[in-house]
């Protein structure tokens, strides 16, 4: 069918890359003097290196990131250096893919709001034409003519500043840096505010070193959870071990994945710590993270020996079917309910909690696959494309698409469970169509959502979503030419409307007939001249 978006092949996402545990510190007064007095010197430190970076741009070479690193060393010590310098260099290149992303999505409006402005005001869209709608009204259009000098504006200025490399960026965060002008709202004196904002230009982590002991000479955490921290040289006076070392009374004890942590440090492997302080709870955490080995991505085949469990992801709920390797669905519909209203880390434990139910689902189904949808809302929060439906925007502005799939996907490599992939091209439309009436029962209600789950599973096992109809019995003129059975996976055009065959409509068809077939008075049909009806008398002679 022309119009049709060719559907992309389904893959297989890639495992985590690395791994981050955390554990809570229950620190004496005497650390937490210690940890915020050397936080707030190192914090100094690495926000002068994150000003000299920035004021080099893309002249930066190896020569100046080794005067940088020798002028820290001497304040500091060498290992600190290379972890400043280390993550002063990872801020500026994360802006800069800041800076990228805002670009092109500065290019995209501009896009959209140029082709509605050519359009008159108040035409409708014609999607054949490829034409968007107009603006409902010359006020609409007015001001969107303004908003586009501003974005086109923007742009230039951004532009600017790529080819520059120039970047801007607030230690502590800039949501926290605008609060300061808005206490009363927030419900913060300023020396609360003052405090948030001191403990988030703190710098308290270190990179590790393999081969060092236990993986990291700057931070380093034993195997009994010992604490200990290489001072900086100005701050030697502050030491009660030796070697320039300050040992905390607090001890880390890691829960989550301890044997792996166990073992990393056992090898002296290199262990990444940061030490930081949670100004609203009072407490401070220490969290240890490290790089795996790329271990190789499942193959598709291998995933799906087993069936696949499909997942149709939805603003408050998982819709969730098991389908075996014929694309059958298998047993009932699962339902996995969550609530996205509240605090970030509500919605963090409840994202959590659903994805643990669904694991453990797949696990009892037997499955060792899950298909999702590769989703990416980025464009559809814009008004150009939604119009006036604030409702909806909002609606996908919230829905963690990103979150739930790199949780998702970093939970289910802990229990060899592949996560696959597939276009969410007409998903939801085409199992509304195919396969929510035929699933409904008498004792079985299947909403669009549970089909739209099993067309996301058929198409990750490679079985079109569209369904065909039965053949016509025999004694119809098709005789049961037309197929009923689904196109093979490696069919071409398999989504696609069923092709016109021209010619006769019937098989068995002598050839040659069908040549008078335009001229229907010269055949003998019903009602026709050539045909005499049974009441019909013939004409008496006149003559005798």
């Amino acid at each position: 069918m022309s119009g049709l978006r060719e559907a992309a092949a389904p893959f297989v996402v890639s495992g985590p890359s690395g791994v981050a545990i955390r554990t809570r510190l229950r620190v004496s007064e005497t650390d937490v003097a210690v940890l915020s007095e050397v936080g707030a010197f190192l914090g100094r430190l690495s926000a002068g290196d994150l000003a000299v970076r920035c004021r080099q741009g893309t002249t930066h070479d190896a020569a100046s990131w080794a005067a940088r690193k020798r002028e820290l060393t001497s304040a500091s010590s060498a290992r600190w250096a290379g972890s400043i310098t280390k993550a002063t260099h990872d801020q500026w290149a994360l802006t800069r893919r800041g800076q990228a992303a805002e670009m092109a999505w500065l290019r995209g409006q501009i896009k959209q709001i140029e082709a509605r402005l050519a359009r008159p005001v108040g035409t409708k869209a014609d999607k054949r034409k490829g034409l968007v709608r107009g603006y409902g009204s010359r006020t609409e259009w007015h001001a969107k003519s303004r908003r586009l000098h501003v974005l086109q504006n923007r742009l230039v200025m951004l532009e600017a500043d790529w080819a520059s490399g120039q970047v801007r960026v607030v230690r502590g965060g800039k949501q926290l840096l605008r609060l300061r002008h808005h206490l009363n709202h927030a419900g913060l004196s300023e020396q609360a505010w003052r405090q948030q904002w001191q403990t988030a230009r703190m710098f308290l982590a270190a990179d590790g070193e393999s081969g060092k002991r236990f993986g990291n000479e700057t931070i380093r955490v034993t195997d009994t959870g010992l604490v200990s921290i290489k001072l900086p040289a100005g701050l030697a006076r502050l030491a009660n071990a030796p070697h320039g070392r300050y040992v905390l009374e607090a001890a880390a004890q890691f829960r989550h994945r301890a044997e792996e942590w166990a073992d990393r440090i056992a090898d002296n492997r290199a262990v990444f710590y940061r030490i930081h302080h949670d100004v609203a709870r009072g407490r401070w955490y220490v969290t240890a993270c490290w790089q795996r080995a790329a271990a190789p991505s499942l193959p598709l085949e291998a995933a799906l020996v087993r069936g696949v469990v499909g997942v149709d992801m939805n603003d408050d709920h998982l819709a969730v079917w098991h389908l075996d390797i014929h694309g059958n669905p298998i047993g009932e519909p699962r339902r996995f309910f969550y609530d996205l209203s509240g605090t970030a880390q509500h919605r963090d434990a409840q994202i959590r909690h659903t994805l643990t139910r669904l694991l453990r689902h797949t696990r009892r189904c037997g499955a060792a696959a899950i298909a999702i949808e590769d989703l990416d809302f980025t464009d559809s929060t814009s008004r150009e494309k939604h119009g006036r439906n604030k409702g909806f925007r909002r609606l996908i502005s919230r829905f963690p698409t990103a979150r739930l799939k790199a949780r998702l996907v970093a939970m289910a490599a802990e229990q060899d469970i592949a996560i696959v992939a597939v276009d969410p091209a007409y998903t939801s439309k085409w199992g509304a169509q195919h396969w929510q009436q035929p699933l409904t029962s008498k004792t079985r209600t299947v909403s669009r959502h549970d089909a739209a789950a099993v067309a996301i599973g058929r198409r990750a096992l490679g079985h079109p979503i569209r369904r065909r109809t039965a053949p016509p019995p025999h004694d119809r003129s098709d005789r049961a030419r037309h197929r009923t059975a689904q196109a093979e996976p490696e069919t071409r055009r398999r989504e696609e409307s069923r092709p016109r065959i021209p010619g006769p409509r019937a098989i068995r068809v002598p050839p040659g007939s069908g040549v008078k077939a335009g001229d229907q008075r010269a055949q003998h049909r019903s009602e026709h001249a050539t045909e005499h009806a049974t009441w019909q008398q013939d004409p008496l002679p006149l003559s005798s």
